[in-house]
């Protein structure tokens, strides 16, 4: 898994996926695939060789991050902060809590978010009906997840 071990020489190429598990729900059934899907979603997207942070948190972190950052109260299920500089893509941050109460199949939430927040990095909005299509189609594509 990318991440595990900096010392270990990244393909030439790879994009590089570091995980930061900041909670306390299970996740080490989960982080691998979730790591590879990541992987996956930025080739298909051309993004080969970039560096891109994935961060899982509690609801109280997730609260203070979403109104920091987007003045909104309460936690909230995913969000992109976007650095794309020197190969940085930027930082995917996610609260599994929140997801469960998405969706009952927890994982398949997961895979659906950490898949939009990169999208998210990329430019994708879902503002507008059009963008909004074009981003669930790469979503379900990407992640194997209907979008909502």
């Amino acid at each position: 898994m990318s991440g595990d071990d900096p010392s270990e020489p990244e393909p030439s190429g790879a994009s590089r996926v570091l995980v930061s598990d900041r909670q306390s729900e299970p996740m080490v059934s989960i982080v691998r695939s979730l790591v590879a899907l990541a992987e996956r979603t930025l080739a298909a997207e051309g993004q080969a060789g970039v560096e891109l942070s994935l961060s899982f948190v509690d609801p109280d972190e997730m609260t203070a991050l979403h109104e920091r950052y987007l003045g909104e109260s309460g936690p909230t299920d995913v969000l992109s902060f976007p650095l794309g500089e020197d190969g940085l893509l930027g930082d995917v941050v996610v609260c599994p809590q929140v997801a469960a109460g998405n969706n009952p199949d927890r994982d398949a939430e997961l895979r659906l978010l950490v898949v939009h927040g990169i999208l998210h990095l990329l430019g994708y909005d879902h503002e507008e009906d059009g963008e909004r299509a074009v981003m669930w189609a790469r979503q379900a594509t990407y992640s194997g997840v209907p979008a909502p």
